[in-house]
């Protein structure tokens, strides 16, 4: 209970919790660890990721994915309980990327401490809009960036994110990530390494020239 409250009183509302209200939200919060892979349901509670990348994206009736953002230790989720998935054309799905440990407050605790508290309330709804913003980042990157500045864009941030120039992804993966075609993002990457930009591997892609990049991403 004390590592579970020692994460919890980080968040900015919890200074702002009276005692029974910092119990209920305790007690509705569990931990829970998901290996990569795995589909997560948001069931409309509180999500804070401790350890890990959940990976959140809208999937068509024909089976396209359109990659949003991605969630990261530290970050918080809480679209289902603002009732953002029943306005959107398809309800958002979360997969866990890599392997994660978060702590899940039930809904039913929540909602009661949002209609309680004016801080928790305003705390969820900056959250949801914070994600909308994403949400509406990530398909205006879709409608109106070539597929080169989206794949160079995604290179250098996993570079930054990682640390090492060695992105360790399929060209498969790499599409699920900015919403593209296998076949395309292949074509893309074949032109990069003819310019000297990456140089692909088998399962993974070698970044040569970060600034060739950088200028591309500009």
């Amino acid at each position: 209970m004390e590592c579970l409250q020692d994460h919890l009183s980080a968040l900015p509302i919890w200074d702002n919790l009276n005692e029974t209200q910092r119990q209920t939200l305790l007690r509705g919060t569990i931990e829970q660890v998901l290996s990569g892979g795995t589909l997560l349901k948001e069931e409309g509670g509180m999500l804070l990721l401790l350890k890990g990348s959940i990976r959140v994206y809208l999937l068509s009736e024909e089976g396209r994915e359109v990659t949003l953002f991605h969630l990261r230790p530290g970050d918080v989720c809480t679209l289902g309980i603002a009732g953002v998935s029943e306005q959107l054309p398809f309800a958002p799905q979360m997969v866990v990327e890599e392997d994660c440990r978060f702590l899940m407050t039930q809904v039913s605790d929540l909602k009661s401490l949002v209609e309680e508290s004016l801080e928790v309330r305003s705390f969820v709804h900056e959250q949801v809009s914070r994600h909308l913003v994403r949400m509406i980042w990530a398909m205006e990157r879709i409608l109106f960036l070539h597929v080169d500045r989206r794949l160079a864009s995604f290179l250098l941030e996993e570079y930054h994110r990682t640390g090492s120039q060695e992105i360790r992804m399929t060209h498969e993966e790499i599409a699920q990530q900015i919403s593209s075609a296998r076949e395309v993002v292949a074509r893309m990457v074949k032109r990069f390494a003819v310019q000297g930009l990456v140089e692909a591997k088998r399962g993974s892609i070698r970044l040569l020239d970060l600034e060739g990049l950088q200028k591309l991403d500009e």
